[in-house]
């Protein structure tokens, strides 16, 4: 059973497709802080630690860190298949966009409303960064995110 569907506006930084569940975070992220196996975040504190962000379409205001650690970060999980499927960013900064070229994941921002208030963990969303569009199917009640 599938719940509304949104699809809004967005600007791309870099092409592509991506689609799966969302994953949400209102802190900025580093990707060297992941497991590179696994794709689960291993930052002490960080509101995602423990959760997994692999093949999910990951929501964040920018990246932190410097670039060596971010772009290693991102193409390590890349390299073993558990990177995220698309980057939906509210602050892009040029460590960022390097990072998803290298790593070859679509990444936008500038949606039409805000992604934090839009777009929640366990949604399902499709980042079709060549149209510059992105379709949230919103969860339905009662469901819960592994």
């Amino acid at each position: 059973m599938k719940g509304s569907e949104i699809t809004l506006r967005c600007h791309k930084i870099v092409g592509g497709y991506g689609e799966g569940e969302a994953l949400v975070s209102h802190e900025p992220i580093c990707f060297y802080l992941t497991d590179p196996k696994t794709g689960i975040v291993r930052e002490r504190g960080h509101e995602l630690e423990g959760k997994n962000l692999a093949n999910k379409v990951l929501v964040f205001p920018s990246g932190k860190a410097s670039s060596v650690v971010q772009i290693d970060g991102l193409f390590k999980l890349a390299s073993n298949n558990v990177a995220p499927t698309a980057l939906i960013v509210k602050d892009v900064e040029t460590v960022l966009i390097v990072s998803a070229v290298i790593a070859k994941v679509p990444l936008v921002d500038r949606l039409e409303q805000d992604p934090f208030e839009t777009i929640h963990t366990g949604d399902f969303v499709k980042v079709d960064a060549e149209k510059g569009i992105v379709t949230i199917t919103k969860r339905v009640s009662g469901y819960t995110s592994a």
